[in-house]
């Protein structure tokens, strides 16, 4: 897993990026081969505030994306509740797109099964 991490307004310290490093290979490990984008960043800065921001984009194939974004008081909240949201958002897009492939292929067939066109009755 790909996992590109950039902060704006807080310090993006080693031991903060271990744990999202953690948080994410333990909601998505089963998705190993995408691609992962996480912004971290304190809105308000100083101020405090229900305020601190994490945001994940999760590039699937053919230009497709899951953007999930959770602000909490508690950066890693934050991050806690995003991973487990970006789990449950794959999960339901890869679902459909996999139903959507099925349904269409089990619809067409019949069709394909040496029909010419002439109905005999």
């Amino acid at each position: 897993m790909n996992i590109a991490i950039q902060s704006n307004g807080l310090v993006l310290t080693e031991s903060l990026r271990a744990y999202v490093h953690r948080r994410l290979h333990t909601s998505l490990g089963w998705a190993l081969t995408r691609r992962l984008a996480v912004w971290l960043s304190d809105i308000n800065g100083p101020r405090g505030g229900r305020d601190k921001r994490c945001k994940i984009q999760i590039s699937l194939d053919h230009g497709k994306t899951v953007v999930i974004e959770d602000t909490e008081e508690d950066l890693y909240a934050a991050i806690d509740r995003a991973a487990e949201r970006a789990d449950r958002a794959l999960a339901r897009r890869l679902a459909r797109g996999r139903a959507f492939s099925h349904d269409k292929a089990t619809t067409l067939a019949p069709a394909d099964e040496g029909s010419d066109g002439n109905d005999e009755r």
